[in-house]
């Protein structure tokens, strides 16, 4: 196996000499015993996880919750060792950019989803279009190679992309790794804006690939997959013609399997030009909620947050702030004597309760301008009230330029943050309407701390059976 070394989350916090890791997508309390804490102590400060199974199941585990991140130094493996697939239609000077920088590949693999005139560098034709799962499940299963790298015809790869990504392959549980995918540059208002503001372009922290974690789907704009995996799972959902790629992530996660997103890499994708075109992909992206949840249930709510954070917030919307405030009183002096029990210290607890309860606001502000708008923003904008609560929600978008400092002026960022929610908003309604299901509208409630707020486990040492001292 490869030589594993590990480094922190940037979120990660550690308390009581160490035994305490807090951290994590979906954040969660780890308590570890003195010999893991020793290990993470060893592990982070350079030396290698040795090739104990002990050692390596602590690894895992916190690889699995997002709190350390693995680092491999070498790779067995190299561009002959993968087989890249491109489903395109019609793009052939995309295409005709895409393949000079894919030579390096075992076999290169294009398969022509019905283009109105047959691309010459196609592999293999599709007489009419069957859509990109289709497409994409005829190329791997033409693939020579254990490793299948699939690449939409509008991005082109850096010039070492893939190797922080086979990297990540010399552990045999990992079946998907992701690079970043970067918008190119440009001077338009809309090139700017996807810049920053990308629906493929996941950013710059690494992360394991889950439901509820930082980073919770990938595309298939490009990503390198084990073919064994796709067998094993069937492939694309050949059923969608949206968001087939992030059913296939979720399928391989709750398999068991790991899916990683390495930023290290990077390919380049050119977005839509034409605001008609940029608004309809949106849109269609919204479509794929309904699927998903029938597929996958509450992975695809619009709105996570605890119960409680939930009714701090029906306070001030209800016009009873002073309830909501007791509310979030009460949970956050009642959070001090759960965690206390697993040493977390009552001004940890105190502010995990803070940063809980003002992450669900900008949540809720999230679901009530982008997925829930259709209903939620004419219902709101009635009432001086609700008008009221419309500003606060709009006024996180402010705060997301602050946060960013795009290359574009407040007034002109905000418009487009709520055009983008308004075309994805508007496709999530469609496809519920499509296929008569709310599923994706409805919001992901827990009790708090719990699923969805702080995770209380022991994370196992290398003691007697693997149990926590």
């Amino acid at each position: 196996m490869t030589p594993l070394r590990m480094t922190a989350d940037p979120g990660l916090r550690r308390l009581n000499g160490g035994r305490l890791l807090l951290g994590g997508s979906p954040y969660r309390v780890l308590r570890l015993s003195v010999t893991g804490a020793r290990l993470v102590d060893e592990w982070l400060a350079g030396k290698p996880v040795a090739a104990v199974a002990a050692h390596r199941r602590l690894a895992d585990r916190l690889v699995r919750a997002g709190i350390l991140h693995p680092v491999y130094e070498t790779a067995r493996l190299t561009g002959r060792d993968v087989t890249v697939v491109v489903p395109v239609r019609d793009h052939a000077e995309a295409l005709a950019r895409l393949l000079p920088a894919v030579r390096d590949a075992a076999r290169v693999v294009v398969v022509d989803d019905g283009s109105l005139r047959p691309l010459p560098d196609a592999t293999v034709r599709h007489d009419s279009s069957r859509g990109p799962a289709a497409a994409r499940n005829t190329g791997w299963r033409l693939a020579g190679t254990e490793l299948v790298a699939f690449l939409d015809a509008d991005v082109v790869p850096d010039a070492h992309w893939l190797d922080p990504l086979l990297r990540h392959f010399g552990n045999p549980e990992v079946v998907a790794v992701a690079p970043r995918v970067l918008s190119a540059t440009g001077t338009s208002l809309l090139a700017r804006y996807e810049q920053v503001r990308s629906s493929l372009d996941l950013g710059g922290l690494a992360a394991p690939v889950q439901p509820g974690g930082r980073v919770s789907y990938v595309p298939s704009a490009a990503l390198v997959v084990r073919a064994s995996a796709l067998r094993e799972s069937g492939g694309f959902d050949e059923g969608m013609r949206f968001g087939e790629d992030v059913d296939l992530v979720w399928r391989l996660a709750s398999a068991g399997f790991q899916v990683r997103y390495e930023p290290a890499s990077t390919v380049v994708h050119t977005p839509r030009s034409r605001w008609r075109a940029w608004a309809r992909q949106r849109f269609d992206y919204g479509t794929s909620a309904a699927p998903l949840a029938l597929r996958h249930g509450r992975a695809v709510a619009p709105l996570k947050v605890s119960v409680w954070s939930a009714a701090a917030w029906a306070g001030p919307a209800a016009g009873r702030p002073l309830s909501g405030l007791a509310v979030a009183g009460v949970t956050a002096a009642l959070l001090p004597r759960k965690l206390n029990a697993v040493g977390v210290p009552a001004a940890e607890s105190l502010r995990l309760a803070l940063y809980g309860h003002l992450g669900a606001g900008r949540l809720l502000a999230d679901a009530v301008t982008r997925s829930w708008w259709p209903v939620a923003v004419p219902a709101l904008a009635a009432t001086r009230r609700g008008r009221l609560l419309l500003a606060a929600a709009y006024a996180c978008h402010v705060r997301e330029w602050q946060q960013r400092r795009p290359p574009i002026d407040p007034l002109r960022w905000t418009a487009l943050r709520a055009l983008d929610d308004l075309a994805y908003g508007s496709g999530v309604w469609w496809g519920a309407l499509r296929h008569r299901t709310v599923a994706p509208l409805l919001p992901d409630l827990s009790d708090w701390p719990g699923r969805d707020g702080v995770r209380t486990e022991p994370a196992p040492g290398d003691g007697p059976g693997g149990q926590p001292e």
